[in-house]
């Protein structure tokens, strides 16, 4: 097993924080368009959800970028 350096270990929790990040940001939106179809605003409800719907696309990239890194297919050797 290959163990990651130190710069590499920061990216993969910035990614994963990241990550996360966009995840609560994902379900705060889901609340928030739901209150807005229930409010009979569906154009914007519609709109929250097509955001949430790139969020959640976004996280699942970060999430696979972060194993590329735990697997050493991407790697760093300092910070940025």
């Amino acid at each position: 097993i290959m163990w990651l350096n130190e710069y590499e270990q920061q990216l993969r929790r910035d990614l994963q924080g990241v990550a996360s990040d966009l995840r609560w940001s994902a379900v705060e939106l889901l609340r928030i368009a739901e209150q807005l179809r229930l409010a009979g605003n569906d154009v914007d409800a519609q709109a929250t959800l097509k955001l949430c719907e790139l969020f959640q696309g976004d996280e699942e990239r970060l999430k696979g970028y972060a194993e590329e890194v735990k697997a050493k297919i991407i790697t760093r050797t300092k910070a940025q």
